[in-house]
């Protein structure tokens, strides 16, 4: 099941997700980035990194 946390990208927050597709858990982590560090638009290099960051 594929996992990231926002530490796999430098950010310090405690933030783990799971999800059963890449898709799926780059949802939960907009949802968390929006509100909790004020990324209202994510960055291409923010995507990217989040991306190469997941855990499978």
């Amino acid at each position: 099941m594929p996992s990231f946390m926002c530490k796999d990208i430098g950010i310090d927050c405690p933030f783990e997700a799971h999800g059963t597709t890449n898709h799926e858990l780059m949802r939960k982590f907009i949802d968390h980035a929006e509100p909790a560090h004020k990324m209202h638009v994510l960055s291409a290099d923010v995507i990217f990194k989040v991306q190469n960051a997941i855990k499978k």
